[in-house]
């Protein structure tokens, strides 16, 4: 594999492995892995769901936007956010510094990890269903898929497969 140059950045919607794909590629490529939310947390003193209830989606979006660009001098794999693209501004801190890679998942793939896994995602607010995930998911995909140099469908996929064809196209 060719060294990689800048970082890497997945981008995708909420469930669709962007932590876990980022930890496989660090054991590959021995990248380390900044993930935007956890730093959100930390930075914050709280869990996402609290930055939402307390100080509101429009601050927690500022939060993120400052990860983002103090984040993006690292040689790292950057294990973005589910809405880190929907920001013109966060679009631009990522263009051009490294490889933008969109992890794609459907809707009913979303759902059935996200029962499973029982999280508590503010942007549904509970409403873990195809529906709601679906209206979402449709706004979104568009700003994903003209950000993304890569495409990539996580549905069905094990992990080794996805990162397989992620080290290929780098």
């Amino acid at each position: 594999m060719k060294e990689i140059e800048g970082n890497i950045y997945l981008i995708g919607f909420m469930a669709s492995g962007k932590s876990t794909v980022a930890s496989k590629l660090s054991e590959l490529t021995g990248l380390p892995v900044l993930e935007m939310d956890s730093e959100i947390e930390s930075r914050a003193g709280m869990p996402i769901s609290g930055i939402f209830k307390q100080f509101g989606e429009e601050y927690f979006r500022e939060l993120e936007t400052k990860v983002l660009s103090d984040l993006t001098s690292e040689h790292a794999i950057i294990s973005c956010g589910g809405g880190t693209p929907l920001r013109e501004v966060n679009r631009q801190l990522m263009r051009g510094r490294g490889r933008i890679i969109y992890l794609s998942v459907t809707p009913e793939t979303v759902a059935e990890r996200l029962n499973v896994n029982q999280t508590d995602r503010p942007v549904l607010k509970g409403h873990v269903n195809v529906k709601d995930i679906s209206e979402i998911l449709e706004k979104r995909d568009p700003i994903y898929r003209e950000l993304a140099e890569d495409i990539i469908s996580t549905d069905g996929r094990s992990i080794e497969e996805i990162c397989a064809q992620i080290l290929t196209q780098l």
